[in-house]
This record gives C-alpha cells, structure tokens and sequence, in this order.
C-alpha cells in the first residue's frame, strides 16, 4: 500500500487516451447507480459533462427518479464501460447538487433545443400519449420565441465526489490489472496494484 497523488490525475490520463483511440462512440457516457426509494440499487446512463479535481459533473431534473433518490441517499456508484479499448473504471462516491449560478452558466451553453427540452420533459413520469409531448413543445417554443431561455428551477447539476476508484486494465494475454484509490480519513489517497487472470478472457 502506497500514498499517491490524486487519482483524478489517472483518470484524466485514461479518459483521453480511449477517446484518442477512438474506439469507444460516447467516451462520457457512465452509469450511474442510486439506492432508490424502495431502498433497491437502480443504474441509468448519464453523460459526464465535466471533471475536475473535486469530482465528476452530470446535469438532470431533480424530478427525475435518479434525483430523488439522490435526496434520500448521497451515496452513487459511477460505472466506465470502456471494453473495447481494454478498460473500465468503477467510482464511489456522494452526489451533492450545484450552485445554481454554476449550473446556469452550463444551461446558457446548451443548444436552444436542449434548453426547451428541459422544460418540456417530466422525467420519470408517466404521460398517456406522446401528443402531450409535442403540445408542450410548441407552448414553450411559443413562450419563449425571441427571447433567451432561463434555466428552470427544477433541472441542474450534480458534483460526484469520489471517495474510491477501481481502475482496470486487460491485457492481451488475459491479465487483469486493477489500481485501486481509495480517500483516507486525512484527505489523501492510498494506491494498491493488483493482478490477476480473467478467467473470461
């Protein structure tokens, strides 16, 4: 066991050579897995939008039910798929909200389209038939004609901040190598290399 700098470094690293490589469509696309309200795991794919040394940022409605479960229950798991490139990170962490003022700067960025569909779309909720959807649509797209959209209150952003990662590796010769992270009662990182063979390879 040995005390390391902080593995968003790593990850950084990682994150930009499987987007160079091209092999993976969405390199931002994780999983992302809440306790939910009936207190059983439930995962979903979000976009990654950013990540800094504090963590990893993913915007949504807070009426969503990922959102909900979020307010009862900080603790997430984000999940990497990055197979086709020989990879995969998994991270622990808790999900906090935003500064508003933070996630309306990434609102202003968003294409108009994207900014209405924010108002138009429940997340989570039921509708009877897909006509309401497009009711919705042009009744915003009619409000808001010639005039910029403003971000609505129950939609914005979400800082994951990490507290143990998983990274792995597979290699050719099906050796699995695993570089653990987790964050010490003193806010630095222990790092632990271990190797094994995949008994899927």
């Amino acid at each position: 066991m040995s005390q390391e700098h902080n593995p968003l470094q790593e990850f950084q690293t990682w994150f930009y050579e499987v987007e160079k490589s091209q092999k993976i469509g969405e390199v931002n696309a994780m999983l992302l897995t809440t306790i939910g309200e009936d207190a059983c795991p439930k995962s979903r794919m979000v976009l990654l939008k950013r990540f800094m040394w504090e963590g990893f940022l993913f915007f949504t409605n807070f009426k969503s039910e990922k959102a909900r479960a979020i307010a009862r229950n900080k603790r997430v798991s984000l999940h990497f798929n990055w197979q086709a490139a020989d990879r995969e990170i998994y991270i622990q962490g808790k999900a906090e909200k935003l500064p508003r003022s933070i996630s309306e700067a990434y609102f202003e960025q968003r294409p108009r389209g994207s900014q209405i569909g924010a108002w138009v779309s429940e997340q989570s909720k039921a509708i009877s038939s897909r006509s309401i959807l497009e009711t919705n649509l042009k009744s915003f797209e009619e409000q808001f004609q010639q005039q910029s959209i403003p971000m609505p209150k129950h939609w914005g952003g979400y800082l994951v901040k990490p507290e143990a990662f998983d990274f792995i590796h597979y290699s050719s010769v099906g050796i699995r190598k695993t570089i653990q992270y987790q964050l010490e009662k003193n806010y630095s990182w222990s790092k632990h290399v271990r190797h094994c063979y995949d008994l899927f390879f």
